[in-house]
C-alpha cells in the first residue's frame, strides 16, 4: 500500500477459461515448457480492505492470444482490463493492449487509465529538503491529513516500435494527460481546518495558482530500444534498455512546456538457468529544457507499463518501502536490485504455474532540484528542512505466483532504511516491476 501503518487485506481469486480445448501443443525448450495455443482468459474478482480507502472491490481480466503456440510463452495479442473502486471513493479504471501482430512489422502498445484518489500523497519537493513529520500524517482522531490532496488523473497513450537493426528498435508515441487537483474532500479530514502541505505550498508561492488545480498536456516521445530478453514477463537472461526523449508543447496556454529525457537499463543475469536470476534496473529521468508543472513531475515515463500506475519515486513501482511520491524533483536517478528464485513449478487445472521469491534492495535520489531556492527562501520549517538530498534506501522481499508464465500475481513488503522516508510499504498487484 501507499502509506505507513495501514491495515491491508486482499483476496484475489483467479478463475481461468481456456479455449480452444486443445490448449497444449508440443513441448518446447527441450521438454521443460509446454506451449499453449489459442486464447487464455484470466478473470479475477478482487476484494481488498485498507483503512483510509475502505473496502475495495472490482475485477480484473488478463487476456492472451497465443496463436499456434510456436512463440510461447510470448503472445500474439494481450489485453488487460481492470476496474476497482472503494467505499471511500478512490478507484482505478484501466485498459491496456499490446501486440506485435496487429500492424505488420510494428509493435503497438496502447492504454487508457483513469485514477481518482481522494487521499493522494504529496510530500513536497526535493526529497530530504522537505521534512516529514509523522504526527502530521493521516490521523483520524486529530483529523489531520497534512500530506494529502484530492487527485484525479486521466491518461491515454499509444506507442509504436519498429525494427532498426539486430536487437535494436526505434520507438515513437504520444500521450494525453489531464489532472484535477484540490484539497482533500475525504471525511473526516475535509474541512477540519488542520491545513495541508499542498495549501501551504500555494500560500508560499511554491505552487502557482495557474497549476494548483491541475491541467492538461500532450506529450510526444521518440527513442531507441535495445532488447535481448528471452521472455518479457519474467526474463531469465538478457538486457532491456531504453533511451527516450519526450516533450510537451504548450497547446493549452498553460505557460508550461518542456523537454525531458529518460534512460532505463535492465539486466537479467542467470545464476542457475531460469530458476535463479539476478536482475537489476538503473534509471534516470529529468528535465532537459523548459519548465514542467508540479503535477506532472511524479510521472515516470517508460514504453511499456508493467502496472497501471506510473508514478514515483516511492511506492511499489520504483522505491518499494518508501512513502508513495516521497520524492518530487526536476530529475531522478534510481536503481532496483533483486534476486528472483523460482521455488516450484507445477501444472494445475491444465495450466502452467510457478511460485517464486524476490528479495530486493532499492535506492534513489532527486538529482535535479525543483524550485529549491524558492523553497529555501520560505524559512518555514514545515516546507524546508535544511537537509541536503542523499540516497533514499529501502529493502524487502516479494513473492510471485505465475500463471502460464505471463500472468503474475505479486505481493511485496519493503522497509524504508531512513525514518524520514516512512516505515514500510505493503503492495499486492501484478507483475515484476521491471
Amino acid at each position: 500500500m501507499k502509506n505507513i501503518g495501514k491495515a491491508f487485506l486482499s483476496i484475489i481469486l483467479p478463475l481461468t477459461i481456456i479455449f480452444p480445448a486443445k490448449g497444449l501443443a508440443q513441448a518446447t525448450d527441450g521438454g521443460k515448457r509446454k506451449a499453449k495455443t489459442g486464447w487464455s482468459i484470466n478473470p479475477c474478482p478482487v476484494v481488498a480492505y485498507e483503512t483510509d480507502l475502505g473496502f475495495q472491490y472490482g475485477a480484473m481480466c488478463d487476456i492472451y492470444y497465443y496463436g499456434d503456440g510456436k512463440d510461447f510463452p510470448e503472445y500474439e495479442h494481450k489485453l488487460f482490463l481492470e476496474a476497482a473502486y472503494s467505499t471511500k471513493h478512490s478507484g482505478l479504471f484501466h485498459i491496456f493492449y499490446d501486440s506485435e501482430h496487429l500492424i505488420k512489422g510494428l509493435r503497438l502498445t496502447a492504454s487508457a487509465t483513469y485514477i481518482p484518489e481522494r487521499m493522494h500523497n504529496f510530500y513536497g519537493f526535493n526529497g530530504f529538503a522537505s521534512p516529514y513529520f509523522r504526527e502530521l500524517d493521516k490521523n483520524r482522531a486529530e483529523k489531520t491529513a497534512y500530506y494529502n490532496i484530492d487527485y484525479q488523473m486521466l491518461r491515454v497513450f499509444a506507442d509504436l516500435q519498429g525494427g532498426l537493426a539486430k536487437d535494436f528498435r526505434w520507438a515513437a508515441g504520444a500521450a494525453f494527460y489531464r489532472y484535477f487537483i484540490g484539497d482533500v474532500r475525504q471525511k473526516p479530514y475535509a474541512g477540519s481546518g488542520k491545513g495541508s502541505l499542498y495549501r501551504d505550498y500555494i500560500d508560499a508561492g511554491l505552487i502557482g495558482k495557474d497549476e494548483a488545480g491541475g491541467g492538461a498536456h500532450i506529450e510526444f516521445k521518440g527513442g531507441i530500444v535495445y532488447d535481448t530478453r528471452d521472455h518479457e514477463a519474467a526474463p531469465g537472461k538478457g538486457i532491456w534498455a531504453e533511451a527516450i526523449l519526450y516533450g510537451s508543447p504548450d497547446f493549452f496556454s498553460t505557460g508550461f512546456n518542456y523537454l525531458k529525457g529518460a534512460f532505463h537499463f535492465r539486466h537479467y543475469v542467470p545464476l542457475w538457468g531460469d530458476r535463479l536470476v539476478f536482475a537489476y534496473h538503473l534509471a534516470y529521468q529529468g528535465v532537459l529544457a523548459g519548465k514542467a508543472p508540479f503535477y506532472s513531475q511524479q510521472t515516470i515515463s517508460s514504453l511499456f507499463l508493467s502496472r497501471p500506475s506510473s508514478e514515483g519515486l516511492g511506492s511499489s513501482n520504483t522505491l518499494r518501502g518508501i512513502n508513495y511520491n516521497r520524492l518530487l524533483g526536476n530529475g531522478y536517478a534510481w536503481a532496483n536490485f533483486e534476486l528472483r528464485a523460482r521455488i516450484v513449478s507445477f501444472e494445475f487445472i491444465k495450466q502452467h504455474w510457478y511460485i517464486a521469491l524476490n528479495p530486493f534492495f532499492d535506492a534513489g535520489a532527486v538529482v535535479q532540484p525543483y524550485r529549491l531556492e524558492a523553497q529555501e527562501a520560505t524559512g518555514n520549517r514545515l516546507l524546508y528542512s535544511g537537509d541536503s538530498e542523499s540516497l533514499h534506501l529501502c529493502a524487502g522481499i516479494g513473492g510471485k505466483i505465475a500463471l502460464n508464465y505471463n500472468f503474475i500475481f505479486s505481493g511485496e513488503i519493503g522497509f524504508a532504511l531512513d525514518r524520514r522516508d516512512g516505515n514500510y510499504v505493503i503492495a499486492l498487484g501484478l507483475n515484476y516491476i521491471f
